[in-house]
């Protein structure tokens, strides 16, 4: 008997344990969609709110730069709200429904921002950019021009200004190097002694350019002007790495054998003046803005 009646209980146990389990649990899931909807509509309201006369600003500032006011559509008030109307299918420069509309109260300098007035400062920008970098290079060759005459050799190079920077061209007869050979001479290695502390005190890049002039070479060392001009500014490259201490990554070198000569008529003076090493000084501008730094360089020399 008594076991029967254990039996009952625990049968009784297991049915209120059944009718707890599933009381009603589908609220809770209906609770948390209820909040997550809930969530979602506060965002959507949010993101919906603009302010006016913030909007207003931009919309009139692009429609001056682009020639027309933009409408999402029209008598809409936020970016949420479909408005009252089709978005017309073009768009008129007079407004969007080709009449004139009172102009928003807005900040008069967003009000002036025009495709002219981005581009004048576009260009006022850029040429105060190339004014500072002409006076730093400027500064630097009447620094490099005071290192000759310190070292006696104030002629031991030439100054000038091109599209990449500043240019300090040596001779290379009998200066840097004597003819036919890339072996520097002492009276080069004095010259870039001179120059030496003043490229290396410098953040610009250097590049050293090799020149010849249009007598050809042939030699089993130097197949052609392209291998002698080569080896000239590499030995310069290299003596300035070595003995001046300027990184090799602050410098490039190149040689053009007799394809950049500075004097076209073919003289002797002027083959002597095509054979030269350029160390130029590289601009730190876009490159779009050489030519300016050339002229600009040029017209305060003189």
């Amino acid at each position: 008997m008594s076991g029967g009646g254990g039996h009952k209980r625990r049968g009784g146990h297991e049915e209120e344990h059944e009718e707890h389990e599933n009381h009603e649990r589908w609220l809770v899931s209906y609770a948390d969609m209820m909040t997550l909807l809930m969530v979602l509509f506060i965002v959507l309201f949010a993101i919906s709110q603009v302010d006016q006369k913030k909007f207003a600003a931009l919309k009139t500032g692009l429609s001056a730069g682009f020639g027309a006011p933009i409408e999402i559509l029209p008598g809409a008030t936020s970016l949420l709200d479909p408005g009252g109307a089709v978005a017309p299918d073009s768009v008129n420069i007079h407004g969007s429904n080709g009449a004139k509309k009172p102009t928003a109260n807005i900040d008069p300098q967003v009000a002036t921002i025009t495709p002219e007035v981005v581009a004048k400062l576009a260009q006022a920008t850029s040429k105060a950019q190339v004014k500072k970098e002409v006076k730093n290079l400027e500064k630097a060759r009447k620094q490099l021009k005071k290192a000759l005459v310190k070292a006696g050799i104030p002629k031991g190079a030439t100054f000038r200004f091109d599209e990449r920077g500043l240019v300090a061209s040596i001779a290379t007869d009998n200066v840097l190097f004597i003819s036919g050979s890339a072996q520097l001479q002492d009276q080069g290695r004095i010259i870039l002694d001179a120059l030496g502390p003043t490229l290396l005190s410098l953040p610009n890049r250097l590049s050293i350019d090799g020149h010849t002039d249009a007598v050809p070479i042939s030699t089993a060392q130097f197949p052609s002007n392209w291998e002698l001009s080569s080896g000239r500014a590499n030995g310069v490259l290299r003596y300035l790495h070595s003995q001046e201490k300027i990184p090799y990554r602050r410098m490039s070198s190149a040689g053009f054998a007799d394809t950049k000569p500075r004097d076209r008529a073919g003289t002797p003076q002027a083959f002597a003046v095509n054979r030269r090493v350029e160390i130029v000084v590289l601009a730190r501008v876009d490159n779009s803005l050489g030519r300016a730094v050339e002229e600009l360089g040029n017209d305060a020399e003189e």
